[in-house]
């Protein structure tokens, strides 16, 4: 290895033992004090609309997890550069350092839930890393002689132990951290409450049990998770509480205990996100328990002029609701279980919003903890700020499941199916349409709720060649789903979901 590519191992090993140090101060502070983390959380606040959409539509619920191994990427390149231009132009390395460093301290302070404290991490690991840096530079003087190759392979063994312990130092403090504010232990603990009225128990001919189709409940591991959590926040019941307030007769804040006096309810609603593409697979339907938000509203009294709740997530997240939809009467509510269990910590345990009818940036906020009654013309919410549109109706949609793109099925009966979906408006009809021939309806599943979505089968009678299969729906207004093709940006993708089948 030449001395460059000695100083700049020595920059990218000073850089892992910054993270690895912060990572352990910021286990018993916050997650989010962390630089990377820190960091994390301004790139996705301010990331612009096209490309947190092409991120979205290339990884899916892996965005994160790209989002870190890019910023990893980064800063080795950076700590590269940092240990070359050191020994060059003295203190330029270090500077990087310290530009890095103030970069991640005023990052974690820009939480919304941010305490002196959040800086601690960055300003504390920093100096430690530019002493190492500086370190490893002189003892790279001493032994500028290239035939030294033991002291250069004595350099290696160093560098290489450090990497190592600022690995152990970053793992272990991720899992301290982790560790201190896990609340799966509080989660278990959780009794729900029994309803007055359960739902009824879906009919058999809900679901078709048709090979391939998305069966009608959506299990809690399979429910899609789209959010702007880095770290999935983590509040126990006994931390938890829920303020209502802005445009209200009284202001009420809520606990854990004051909800066991209240009475839930129990609903099968289908939640859908607004960058779900057409035929995609960010919705899942779910038995809900919880309590109506009309309920809460009214007993804070909304004032005059009021058309908007604005809704905090522990996170910081917000969400602006239209405030008629959630007093109409529908099953808009505060869920705490989901499926008959508590709600899982990745989707928002202890209480999150569920409000049939509306995507769910505008409604469906996880680890709720504010409901500010507004005005649109006085507030906006996260996403609203960036260019998606403020109220965000659900549009009548379906989705073919089976069979899947590009596949192969022999001759004969086969079988198209998929779920469709107009939530609080219901399903009345699906239509599959061969290539450009006339379309035929569907056979529906029974009936649960308009507020859900509805199976759909076709038995094609199919003939060898190629084809294009696609599908429409009709809601329970009578509108027909629209084949105009429109991107999920401002609200909501449309148009005709289609595949085409070979059939030997």
């Amino acid at each position: 290895m030449s001395a460059t590519g000695f100083r700049a191992l020595a920059g990218i090993v000073s850089a892992g033992a910054i993270l690895g140090v912060a990572e352990i101060v910021a286990a018993p502070i916050s997650a989010h004090s962390a630089p990377l983390v820190a960091v994390g959380d301004v790139v996705v606040k301010n990331t612009p609309l096209e490309f947190e959409r092409w991120a979205i539509e290339r990884f899916g619920t892996a965005d994160k997890l790209m989002l870190f191994i890019t910023m990893i990427a980064v800063s080795v390149i950076v700590a590269a550069v940092a240990g070359i231009v050191e020994r060059r132009r003295r203190p330029w390395g270090s500077g990087l350092f310290v530009v890095f460093g103030i970069a991640s301290a005023l990052a974690a302070l820009d939480n919304s839930n941010a305490r002196w404290t959040y800086a601690l991490p960055a300003l504390i690991a920093v100096p430690i890393g530019i002493a190492l840096l500086r370190w490893q530079l002189r003892a790279l003087d001493g032994w500028a002689d290239e035939a030294r190759t033991t002291d250069r392979r004595i350099f290696l063994g160093v560098a290489l132990g450090v990497g190592v312990g600022a690995a152990i130092l970053g793992i272990a403090g991720r899992v301290w951290g982790a560790f201190a504010r896990d609340v799966s232990d509080n989660r278990a603990a959780v009794r729900l409450p029994t309803p007055p009225t359960p739902v009824t128990p879906a009919p058999a001919g809900a679901d078709l049990k048709v090979p391939g189709l998305a069966s009608y409940i959506t299990d809690n591991s399979e429910f899609y998770l789209i959010d702007t959590a880095l770290v999935k926040p983590q509040v126990s019941t006994d931390d938890w509480s829920l303020r209502i307030h802005g445009l209200v007769d009284q202001e009420i804040t809520l606990s854990w205990a004051d909800l066991s006096a209240r009475k839930p309810v129990e609903k099968y609603i289908t939640l859908c996100c607004v960058s779900n593409p057409v035929g995609g697979s960010l919705i899942g339907n779910a038995k809900w328990l919880g309590y109506p938000l009309k309920d809460l509203l009214e007993e804070a009294g909304v004032q005059p002029g009021a058309d908007m709740v604005l809704s905090t997530s522990e996170d910081g997240w917000t969400a602006g609701s239209p405030l008629e939809v959630l007093l109409d009467g529908r099953d808009a509510m505060l869920a705490i279980g989901m499926n008959g269990e508590p709600l899982p910590i990745q989707n928002g345990f202890p209480a999150r919003l569920v409000v049939p009818g509306l995507y769910g940036y505008v409604s469906a906020t996880k680890w709720v903890r504010s409901l500010e009654v507004t005005r649109f013309d006085r507030a906006e919410a996260y996403w609203t700020k960036v260019g998606w549109s403020a109220r965000g109706p659900i549009k009548t949609a379906c989705r073919i499941d089976t069979p899947t793109k590009s596949s192969r099925k022999p001759s004969g009966l086969v079988a198209v199916a998929g779920v469709a979906w107009a939530q609080h408006r219901g399903i009345s009809a699906v239509e599959v349409q061969v290539d450009d021939g006339p379309w035929q309806k569907a056979r529906l599943a029974d009936d649960v709720s308009i507020d859900t979505w509805r199976q759909w089968v076709f038995e094609w009678d199919a003939q060898p060649g190629n084809h294009t299969l696609r599908a429409r729906a009709t809601d329970g207004t009578g509108e027909v789903q629209t084949a105009e093709e429109r991107d999920v940006v401002p609200d909501g993708a449309s148009g005709w979901p289609a595949c085409r089948v070979a059939i030997d």
